[in-house]
């Protein structure tokens, strides 16, 4: 595992989540931090320095890092990782979804000397886990239904900025999209629909349906502009396991369709922001199987795209 001469770009809550799985790996690294107000607050909550005057600075000023997470705002993710690849970082493990529109993340990863990795900590929570030995002892997963609803009304008062709002299914509900097709493998045959609209979003009311490149029946509703929450229900011959919410994972045997709550076995999930103690500790060993790489986020990219009914130049 790599512990040494890695930098932690960003101090907001996310960066302390981070933070905290970092220590807890015993591995050394530096805080950049841009403003002083968020350094400050970052500093108090840790008790870490945070090296202030952002990346350009930084870099300038220490050697070039092997390793780096960026955890900065989702408008700047793009901007302060290609910083990084012109430095030399070797790996970069970034907040999801990497890049606010396609051409970014295009650029990004046209630098073959720099892994590049998009953070969906979801992949990594002990429910999905669990739910991928069951569908392996199942023989399979036949079938897939999610729902990536939002909440309207919250989003709206949200202090973020316009380009971040609309763009809101990749920069967040892709959470729900990417755990989903990880699950079924993506769509190869399809239908997708979007419509409706939002003060903040081009689009609020999604459904599509077809089959993924590994032949499991998948379709999703999801309706912005109405309450709702994320969940995903998968179905074998013999359960169906339901991801609602997505840390918890409910049971449902064929015989019986009473759901039972599967009890975690370890607790990860519950020292660490769910999901991220297991991505981050992959990240830094090397073991990229279950992680989002830069090039399969661009194919991804491209279905976002079409379920939410963004124009591919936007």
């Amino acid at each position: 595992m790599i512990k040494e001469n890695i930098w932690l770009i960003g101090c907001g809550q996310m960066s302390i989540e981070y933070f905290k799985v970092l220590k807890k790996l015993n591995c050394n690294f530096k805080v950049i931090g841009r403003g002083l107000k968020s350094a400050s607050e970052f500093e108090k909550k840790t008790n870490h320095k945070v090296y202030v005057r952002g990346v350009n600075y930084n870099l300038k000023k220490f050697d070039t890092p092997k390793v780096a997470i960026v955890a900065v705002s989702v408008d700047q993710l793009s901007v302060v990782s290609k910083k990084l690849i012109k430095a030399g970082v070797i790996k970069i493990l970034v907040e999801k979804p990497g890049a606010l529109n396609f051409k970014e993340l295009e650029k990004l990863s046209s630098v073959k000397k720099t892994k590049i990795f998009i953070s969906y900590n979801r992949r990594f929570y002990e429910s999905v886990i669990q739910t991928k030995k069951i569908i392996d002892r199942d023989g399979g997963l036949k079938s897939i239904n999610f729902d990536f609803t939002e909440w309207s009304s919250k989003i709206k008062k949200l202090n973020l900025s316009s380009k971040i709002k609309k763009k809101w299914e990749i920069s967040n509900s892709s959470h729900v999209i990417d755990l989903a097709f990880f699950f079924s493998g993506r769509p190869k045959k399809w239908s997708h629909w979007s419509k409706g609209k939002l003060d903040w979003h081009s689009s609020a009311r999604f459904c599509g349906a077809g089959i993924s490149d590994k032949g499991v029946i998948f379709s999703y509703l999801s309706d912005w502009s109405s309450p709702g929450r994320w969940g995903i229900d998968l179905m074998t011959l013999k359960h169906r396991l339901i991801l609602r919410p997505m840390e918890k994972l409910q049971i449902v045997d064929l015989k019986t369709l009473k759901p039972i709550f599967y009890v975690p076995k370890n607790k990860l999930d519950l020292k660490f922001k769910p999901g991220l103690f297991l991505q981050t500790k992959s990240f830094l060993n090397g073991d990229y199987k279950q992680l989002c790489s830069i090039e399969n986020q661009i194919k991804n990219f491209k279905l976002y795209y079409k379920i939410a009914g963004y124009k591919i130049n936007e």
